[in-house]
């Protein structure tokens, strides 16, 4: 066999199912000789989307996301979308080729350089007889490492025949198991002498529900998460939802009355920590599998599996006779249910529709097994308090690097992963970026929700400009009519300029996947003078 045809086996053998992609000279041949395999290409628009559903494959499905692009124009089209995932700490390989070693090749272009400055690792194939062994590589080392790597096949290489070599097997990384002793002791000693702990727990605790829900339980402890940990603890009376700059004032309230913070699986950004005045004058124990997400903020980091370090804290408090703080405020199951009762502030117009009142209805009418992708922008506040999902498995955002337009891809990826009804919440100047791969949604009849939360203008600028005491229509845009697209590419859509146009869509949203009817795009018209980072 050829170069091309063991690198594509050997994916198939590494337990590679999907490769996301957008043929061009540098990779059509392993792409075709994948689907030759059996194994499932889904045909890409844009080679950014192709990494961004690669992305949002590995996100929501937990394993390794595949992409592929050409060299040169592909490579560099695809380098936001790569650097997103970079930063999101995704599992992905991206399979390219480059170009015949010519000077005046038009496509040339430096790929390991592309990989560095999006921070992902990159892998070449010296040799056509190393193929199998360097794809093997590649995959590793996407795995261990949690970034991407970018696989590069050169041209001049593929047509060369190589040996068959004896299949590869998957390579399962080894889970770290328990803590040091004395640093769990000094960690026990802590949070036994609390009066007010509080958990705060990431999309690393994801595994470790009960095991976590158990340990606050013993403790007396509320529990919170991350944005990325976002419903993890739904429907615990405890429940603080997300902590940090999109919580609530009860929220906030408790873990600055807290006395010991204790931090499963998760990162303390400065979202998190609110720029670090969380962490202060409380102790911080945090148990993370990786000793780099260890923060210089913490009195006790325990690198550790965090559903084994859960139990085992539990076991011995228990043991030891623990008895559960009781510090905190006694209302604090009433207030926090209360709060989840509370109306959202809506500032709905005769013709706009307040893009929190959209969520909450959202949130009621579609169906609850659901996965949920945000594009970002001014828009987003909304649906990450808002919209809800059960489990952090089902959530994800694209706000790693900041660039509008990613949402779309990656809620594709996310579709395809989880095969459920999916939502992908997106501002108008994001979505138009990429509205052309919503063919991509229809041509595979996934069961996507596209709402499209129109305000007329790049919202965060418009905003920044207003706050600034500037006149802010610069900042407002005119866009082709998204519904009149959406049906042009194939999908059904709706505009949404009141809470009877969103009622009269609810049966669609209701069925979202068991109708066989494919993708739907709402365009709801807001008003970009709305502040919908305002919860009250």
């Amino acid at each position: 066999m050829r170069a091309h045809q063991r690198v594509a086996a050997a994916l198939r053998e590494l337990g590679v199912e999907t490769i996301f992609g957008l043929m061009g000279e540098g990779n059509m041949r392993p792409l075709i000789d994948f689907g030759g395999l059996g194994g499932t290409v889904v045909a890409a628009t844009t080679e950014g989307a192709a990494v961004s559903m690669a992305d949002g494959y590995a996100r929501v499905g937990r394993r390794l996301g595949v992409a592929s692009v050409t060299h040169g124009p592909g490579a560099t089209n695809a380098l936001t979308a790569l650097t997103e995932a970079v930063r999101a700490r995704t599992p992905l390989l991206v399979l390219t080729g480059d170009t015949p070693p010519r000077h005046d090749h038009l496509q040339r272009f430096d790929l390991r350089g592309l990989a560095g400055l999006a921070g992902a690792g990159y892998v070449r194939v010296g040799a056509a007889a190393d193929t199998a062994a360097d794809a093997a590589r590649a995959v590793r080392r996407a795995g261990t490492e949690c970034r991407p790597v970018v696989l590069d096949l050169p041209v001049p290489l593929q047509r060369i025949e190589v040996a068959d070599g004896p299949p590869l097997r998957p390579v399962t990384p080894t889970a770290p198991g328990l803590p040091d002793e004395g640093e769990l002791d000094r960690a026990l000693g802590i949070l036994a002498g609390a009066r007010r702990p509080v958990v705060l727990a990431g999309r690393g605790a994801l595994d470790a529900k009960d095991e976590v829900i158990a340990l606050a339980r013993a403790v007396g402890a509320p529990t919170g998460t991350t944005l990325l940990g976002k419903g993890l603890f739904a429907g615990e009376p405890l429940d603080l939802g997300v902590i940090g700059t999109l919580s609530s004032d009860l929220t906030l309230e408790t873990v600055q009355a807290a006395d010991c913070l204790l931090v499963l699986g998760a990162g303390l950004n400065r979202y998190t920590s609110v720029d670090g005045a969380l962490l202060q004058g409380r102790a911080v124990i945090q148990v993370d599998r990786d000793p780099a997400r260890i923060s210089t903020a913490a009195e006790v980091g325990l690198v550790a599996d965090v559903r084994r370090t859960a139990a085992s804290m539990c076991e011995l408090l228990v043991a030891a006779g623990q008895e559960p703080a009781t510090a905190h405020r006694g209302d604090l199951a009433e207030l926090l249910a209360l709060e989840a009762a509370r109306p959202v502030a809506s500032a709905d117009g005769p013709e706009t529709m307040d893009p929190r009142t959209v969520m909450r209805r959202l949130d009621q009418l579609l169906p609850p097994d659901r996965v949920v992708v945000t594009d970002t922008g001014r828009f987003v506040y909304a649906p990450w308090r808002l919209l809800s999902v059960r489990s952090p498995q089902d959530f994800t955002h694209t706000c790693n690097f900041a660039s509008i337009g990613l949402g779309l891809g990656t809620a594709l990826g996310a579709a395809v992963a989880s095969e459920r009804p999916t939502v992908a919440v997106v501002g108008d100047g994001g979505g138009v970026m990429n509205l052309v791969e919503l063919a991509t949604a229809v041509r595979l009849g996934l069961p996507l929700l596209v709402v499209v939360c129109n305000d007329g203008a790049y919202g965060m600028e418009y905003r920044h400009l207003r706050l600034d005491g500037d006149d802010p229509t610069p900042a407002r845009c005119t866009w082709p009519d998204f519904a009149e697209v959406a049906r042009a590419l194939g999908a059904r859509s709706a505009t949404v300029r009141t809470g009877d146009d969103l009622d009269a869509v609810g049966p669609w949203l209701a069925s979202l996947g068991a109708d066989g009817a494919g993708p739907l795009l709402l365009d709801v018209r807001c008003d970009p003078d709305v502040d919908v980072a305002d919860l009250a």
